[in-house]
């Protein structure tokens, strides 16, 4: 099935939609302002890694999602860490990642551009490029307005005691 075979299949009965021509006010009355965040400058992360902010709690006000672009230069890797209390949505745009996963880190997948990636809330993970030569892509969403300061760096050498 095409996309839009998909996308027309899983559309709203008419019943159910918002009618095409309605005011916004009938939804919302004082409409925010649409913000721009053109970054600028890179900004290390606490993972060690290059982003460039988007959309964030001080950048655009948000309430409940940040989004950047993060790249990973060549043949490098972030920190092992995990997002606490928070999802994480990746696109990859460009090149190839090898993501370590889990307690210790022991799984592994690989994402090529195109792919869609979301890591669950907890879960620690640490991307590297599998690139020497080109740096990787991707953008980053999560459903956390300040989402550095949720940032748990990871030691996958400590011995892990869970609970019974």
């Amino acid at each position: 099935m095409s996309i839009d075979e998909n996308l027309s299949a899983t559309t709203a009965p008419a019943s159910e939609q918002i009618p095409e021509h309605t005011a916004p006010e009938k939804f919302a009355k004082n409409l925010p302002e649409i913000i721009t965040v053109r970054p600028d400058a890179e900004t290390l992360t606490r993972q060690h890694l290059p982003y460039f902010v988007g959309i964030s709690q001080a950048t655009a006000g948000a309430k409940g999602i940040a989004m950047n672009l993060v790249i990973i230069p060549p043949g490098g890797s972030a920190k092992p860490h995990f997002h606490r209390d928070y999802e994480t949505a990746i696109y990859l745009v460009k090149g190839r990642v090898e993501t370590r996963y889990g307690h210790g880190l022991k799984q592994t997948i690989i994402n090529e551009p195109g792919d869609f990636i979301f890591i669950p809330p907890g879960v620690p993970h640490q991307p590297f490029n599998l690139s020497d030569t080109e740096p990787a892509h991707a953008i980053v969403a999560r459903n956390d307005p300040n989402e550095q300061e949720n940032v748990v760096l990871y030691d996958a050498t400590a011995k892990i005691e869970i609970d019974s």
